[in-house]
């Protein structure tokens, strides 16, 4: 039997935070909703449409919005929500992530699919793969950045994801790990920010000519 979507929190102190009218459904697994999946190939679809398609338009558009979304959320969580959820209560903690984690999950993995296919493809339509040095260096970084992303979210921010979420569902979950998860998700996501302000200065240097 699947478990129930929502679960009831209790923190460290037996005391029960919140109870949601449990739903059952053979779309969720450890009340991570796959039905979410829905979403994730859609946009991934609109993205291999505009490749397909070949219009330069429609795959700026996808490249460009993909990479605000991601550059705007890595600075968010990053800088913003992470050391604030570091200064609240574990309960409080446990509470916020049991609901943030299961859609960050789907969300920061699709935009970093996206952001970097698309820009891979604007790439080679616009000819920059084709430049000579020393312009072909500007490619080289994007390329780098792009790389150090990708590893990132699939070796770091992933598996961080899980880690710190599987902990929390438990009855006893270890704060220890989960503090460590927790930072390992939150560091990265500031670095990634930090990479994405790179990587939109390289952007823009393309924008304006090189």
């Amino acid at each position: 039997m699947p478990r129930p979507i929502n679960t009831p929190v209790t923190p460290l102190n037996g005391d029960t935070m919140a109870t949601i009218a449990p739903t059952t459904s053979r779309w969720v697994w450890e009340g991570i909703d796959f039905r979410n999946l829905f979403w994730v190939f859609l946009a991934l679809g609109i993205m291999v449409a505009a490749i397909v398609w070949g219009n330069d338009w429609a795959l700026r558009y996808v490249h460009v919005a993909s990479g605000i979304l991601l550059t705007g959320a890595d600075i968010l969580f990053g800088f913003v929500v992470g050391p604030v959820l570091r200064s609240m209560p574990f309960e409080a903690r446990r509470a916020y992530s049991l609901r943030m984690l299961p859609r960050t999950l789907f969300i920061m993995q699709t935009l970093g699919i996206m952001a970097p296919t698309s820009g891979w493809y604007l790439a080679v339509r616009m000819g920059y793969l084709d430049l000579g040095y020393p312009e072909f260096w500007w490619v080289i970084a994007a390329l780098v950045i792009a790389t150090i992303l990708a590893v990132q979210g699939l070796g770091l921010l992933l598996p961080a994801n899980l880690r710190a979420y599987l902990e929390l569902r438990k009855e006893n979950p270890d704060p220890e790990k989960i503090r460590r998860a927790m930072r390992t998700y939150f560091v990265t996501l500031a670095s990634q920010g930090i990479f994405q302000v790179l990587i939109i200065m390289i952007m823009v240097k393309f924008a304006t000519g090189i």
